[in-house]
């Protein structure tokens, strides 16, 4: 059989070798060799493996040429559902590679790949030829023993294969335990990958085990070396009169910190004031890098942690809690090193003057969210009396803000405010409440104040044309912005793109349109999903969503390593050693920096996310059967999406709608029964039960409950809903 297969292949390979070839598509060439439509297929896998061997590659209309197709090195990204993608550096689209043209690659392997089909206006299709080395050697999962062997049920559904086990290299594991498991064959030819578990993180039960299951299997690091400890305890010294040499005094500026009220590291102060018509704000910053020295013991921990990683439970932090928790906290009463963007602005929300300077700071007051917020919205006489000396503080604080929001606004800057989860646990780490968190005037204020410096700084070190570290969000993609402009046109909504490019005002003026209709989320969420997504780098080319020009990541060096790497560049300018030696290593290494900032932003940020799916399906475990009041918040061909008003989200299969087959309409994201006509869209009010939940999974089943629905026996309007 085998060499029936190689023959043909060399017939085929010798006939487009010849001279009076045409290049062909596949149809083409089979009906000019005569091979029937049944045997189509056989064709199509010797062109494959022509293809695959690098002798025959496929032109953009598809069709085979003779030569070397050109191989491409990128990073196998699997799904849940069998096929991947590779991005490829420099690159901006990814190659698209099927369940059968993935060769055994394993997420996050280094693999060369060749293009097989490149359609005009598509995504591009290629196959993996080889795998250069495999990113992943551990994996967490869900440990089930056999008689005679054991198995691991990996946690990541990217990893769609189960690790065979032998029992003498299972540790002791039993079924339930959660365990990492490290890879020692990858499978080929049809075997199972093979591993052996190295660590045992707990039963399946045992409270803990799960939120740790999801540290391990994003190799979070939870322990801090004893070496980087020891350094901390031995930096993390009261401030001294030698400390504050040189430096900016302004203890005696009135100054508060705005943090919730569980806040343990508090990175950054306001003080403000009105001169005139002009206001004077200042952002005060802790001087982490007085502490974190370069390339010391503490500083390589906190560049390989890239961030303070913040779960459901606990936080991982980039620094030991010496640091964070202690003198590099801006605590009210203590004196503390600081860098300062002192600020003025005027009425037009404008910076007419700043000033960056090292300083020493002490704070009067430690504020929480909810008491400027009980202060400024509720006008709450308590709370109003307690902080009776800060109060015409915050209400100058409320006025400069609300300037800076509208000439944001008026520049174009997007704001998707999407409400985010608020998980409640007790002290076993059960869900015990989900609501969305509150956003209020205190946090707007804040976010204001600290947006403002992150620009001031990021355009004074752009001219200055210095290394620097930008915070950068480039222009959406074409293909994705037309089909956002295809969506909201079935809602009635237009959106002008000139020249193949969105503008950030017209996204921003779409939110406004759709705002309080019942698609506005979901077309908000659409909006957000169209966007690239922000990262760090040393080139400044602007910040889309922002519709900022210049902008950087300054005001966290507590919990970001990039702010930490800002600060020390604007320290080592204040005191006039950025020589042509520090200029060129902040250019040698500023590279690697931003691009390893930026990747362990991405798995932090998956990580938290995985804490929350978590938590929600288990939350929701405890409410199998009840009924909510929802909205379809997205539509795909194997069911809906419906979230809830608390935040969660969960699917209602296809297979769960049992009054009807039905349709999907992708280009309106709508679903209609085949012989009932019912329809349903994004951004419809629905009501459904919950059914089931998978914690391993952290995935939530609903099914649809009809008001009136004889068959369920309930009469259901707004009051039966769980809210």
């Amino acid at each position: 059989m085998e060499q029936t297969f190689e023959k043909r292949k060399k017939i085929i390979y010798d006939f487009i070798c010849d001279d009076f070839y045409v290049p062909m598509k596949l149809k083409e060439l089979a009906i000019l060799l005569q091979v029937p439509k049944d045997q189509r297929n056989e064709l199509k896998k010797v062109m494959d493996a022509l293809v695959a061997d690098g002798k025959v590659s496929v032109t953009q209309k598809g069709k085979y040429v003779k030569g070397t197709a050109k191989q491409l090195v990128g990073t196998y990204q699997a799904h849940a559902r069998g096929f991947g993608f590779v991005t490829v550096e420099g690159q901006a689209d990814d190659i698209f590679i099927s369940e059968d043209d993935a060769n055994g690659a394993f997420h996050m392997d280094q693999v060369e790949v060749v293009i097989t089909k490149a359609p005009e206006g598509k995504r591009r299709e290629g196959k993996i030829v080889r795998i250069l080395s495999h990113g992943t050697v551990k994996l967490v999962g869900y440990f089930q023993k056999n008689k005679n062997f054991g198995f691991v049920i990996p946690d990541n559904d990217r990893f769609v294969k189960d690790i065979f086990v032998p029992l003498e290299r299972s540790k002791g594991a039993v079924t339930g335990h959660k365990v990492v498991v490290e890879l020692t064959s990858y499978g080929k030819d049809g075997k199972k990958p093979e591993g052996k578990v190295v660590e045992i993180i707990g039963h399946v039960n045992d409270p803990g085990t799960d939120i740790m299951s999801i540290v391990k299997g994003y190799d979070l690091p939870v322990e801090f070396p004893e070496k980087v400890l020891n350094q901390a305890e031995r930096v993390a010294k009261d401030v001294t009169s030698a400390d504050m040499a040189g430096r900016m005094d302004i203890r005696s500026w009135r100054m508060v910190t705005i943090d919730g009220e569980d806040a343990k590291d508090l990175d950054d102060a306001i003080s403000i004031t009105k001169e005139g018509e002009n206001y004077q704000l200042g952002v005060h910053i802790a001087d982490v890098t007085n502490y974190v020295q370069e390339r010391s013991a503490l500083d390589r921990e906190a560049y390989e942690r890239g961030t303070s990683v913040y779960l459901v439970d606990r936080v991982i932090p980039m620094l030991p809690h010496a640091l964070s928790n202690g003198i590099c906290s801006l605590n009210a009463g203590e004196d503390r090193l600081a860098l300062s963007c002192i600020m003025t602005v005027n009425p037009k929300g404008e910076v007419i003057d700043h000033k960056i300077a090292e300083t020493v700071v002490h704070i009067d007051q430690r504020m929480s969210y909810t008491s400027v917020k009980k202060i400024l919205e509720d006008r709450d006489p308590e709370e109003i009396e307690v902080y009776k000396e800060f109060v015409p503080m915050f209400e100058l604080m409320a006025e400069l803000a609300k300037i800076l929001r509208e000439k944001r606004h008026r520049r174009g800057s997007i704001d998707f405010d999407f409400p985010e989860s608020k998980i409640m646990l007790n002290e076993d780490g059960i869900p015990t409440e989900i609501k969305p968190y509150d956003r209020n005037t205190a946090t707007k204020i804040i976010e204001d104040f600290m947006l403002l410096a992150n620009e001031t700084v990021a355009e004074d070190y752009f001219w200055q044309e210095i290394p620097f570290v930008y915070r950068t969000h480039d222009v959406p993609d074409e293909e994705k912005i037309q089909k956002l402009c295809t969506f909201i046109n079935n809602f009635g909504h237009s959106m002008h793109v000139a020249n193949k490019e969105v503008r950030p005002k017209e996204i921003q003026k779409l939110l406004a349109k759709v705002d309080g209709t019942s698609e506005g989320d979901f077309i908000s969420r659409l909006a957000l999903r169209s966007m690239k997504q922000a990262k760090y780098t040393p080139e400044n080319t602007g910040h889309f969503g922002l519709a900022a020009q210049y902008y950087c990541h300054f005001t966290s060096p507590i919990r970001r390593y990039p702010d930490l790497q800002i600060h020390r560049i604007i320290k080592e300018t204040l005191r006039g050693r950025m020589n042509e030696n520090r200029m060129e290593h902040y250019e040698s290494i500023l590279p690697e920096v931003t691009k390893h900032a930026s990747q362990m932003e991405r798995r932090a940020e998956e990580a938290e996310r995985e804490t929350i799916r978590l938590k929600k399906a288990e939350y929701m475990e405890q409410h199998i059967g009840e009924v909510f009041a929802g909205v379809i918040s997205s539509i795909t061909k194997w069911g809906m999406y419906v979230e809830l008003e608390n935040t969660v989200e969960g699917l209602i299969h296809v297979t769960n709608m049992h009054d009807d087959h039905y349709d999907y309409y992708e280009d309106r994201f709508e679903m209609i029964g085949e012989h009932t006509r019912r329809s349903y869209k994004l951004g419809q009010k629905v009501y459904v039960r919950v059914l089931d939940t998978d914690r391993l999974q952290r995935t939530i089943d609903f099914e649809l409950v009809n008001k009136g629905d004889e068959e369920d026996g309930e009469n259901i309007d707004e009051t039966d809903c769980q809210q």
